[in-house]
């Protein structure tokens, strides 16, 4: 069985889908978060900096209007080399809560990024609690057009875990939310991390077990990783916090790939840590370390998506 042949890989349903090798533009839609403006809580998840999920997004712009902030992001994409790799592309809203605004805004903020014809999709991550009906008819008239899909931050189905690290809701309001999105028939993706504080294989387990049990189409895995200036870097940097090593995490991604529902498309497997601000663990910067770890650990084990899958 070949690597990529052992999980539903992302890459190969989008070439699939779409004809074609299909790429995103990640885009920053000057969002807020309520977990950090203090409609919730201040500070957002412990994890998370200043710059939230998109630290790797630094464009800058003189543009005066969040719309065409949005839309030079998007040309500034076609003037670089990525462009030169792919004939269809992904609007993808990444940083902080990209739902979190009026619908007017919304759709605004959307219609910026969806400026060029080979823009095929539009992805949008944002929290369960920043979901409902009007977000969902906004984005469902949008499926004619273009393949959506919204990401939800799970990251475990442990509601002490949740709280612990701030999360800001508990997977109830993740559970009502898939189900809305569902409605609208929106496929969800949804984000896990292994490594979190206090978690054991355990957690893990029941968090598989739990998207198992909802109508999900994606997901992301990727290590809890420490940057600076969050909650996280202070816990490790006075020993109330230690990060998990590469072959566990090797260990706990064969163990939900191999549990996970076959027909979920594996979006990552690792995460991006911005290496200027990545404190720990090492490992984590090197994104070929663990997809070839991951891969050979697959092969040795005999394990692919779904195997154990009940």
């Amino acid at each position: 069985m070949e690597n990529l042949e052992r999980y539903k890989h992302l890459n190969k349903y989008l070439k699939d889908k779409f004809g074609e090798r299909t790429l995103k533009i990640c885009i920053d839609g000057g969002f807020s978060c309520p977990n950090r403006d203090g409609s919730i809580s201040n500070g957002g998840c412990i994890f998370c900096s200043e710059r939230g999920s998109g630290d790797h997004i630094k464009f800058c712009s003189n543009s005066h209007t969040i719309e065409n902030f949005i839309s030079d992001q998007v040309k500034n994409y076609f003037t670089t080399y990525k462009a030169e790799r792919a004939n269809k592309f992904i609007a993808y809203f990444q940083n902080f809560t990209n739902t979190y605004d009026s619908i007017s805004n919304l759709k605004l903020k959307y219609d910026s990024a969806l400026i060029d014809n080979r823009i095929v999709a539009l992805a949008i991550a944002t929290r369960p609690d920043c979901i409902n009906e009007d977000i969902c008819k906004l984005l469902k008239s949008y499926c004619d057009k273009y393949y959506v899909w919204v990401e939800l931050g799970l990251q475990t189905s442990n509601d002490e875990t949740g709280k612990l690290i701030n999360r800001g809701y508990s997977s109830q309001q993740f559970s009502k939310a898939v189900d809305l999105l569902n409605k609208y028939n929106i496929d969800v993706v949804t984000h896990i991390m292994v490594g979190l504080p206090n978690e054991s294989f355990y957690d893990i387990k029941n968090t598989i077990d739990f998207i198992n049990n909802h109508n999900i189409q994606g997901l992301k895995i990727h290590c809890t990783y420490v940057v600076e200036n969050t909650v996280l870097a202070s816990m490790y940097y006075n020993g109330t916090y230690t990060p998990i090593s590469l072959e566990y995490y090797l260990e706990c991604a064969g163990y939900i790939l191999s549990h996970i529902n076959p027909n979920i498309v594996i979006h990552r497997v690792s995460g991006d840590a911005p290496k200027d601000l990545l404190v720990a663990p090492d490992w984590n910067s090197h994104k070929k370390w663990i997809m070839n770890g991951l891969d050979k650990y697959l092969r040795d084990n005999d394990l692919w998506q779904g195997k154990y899958y009940i």
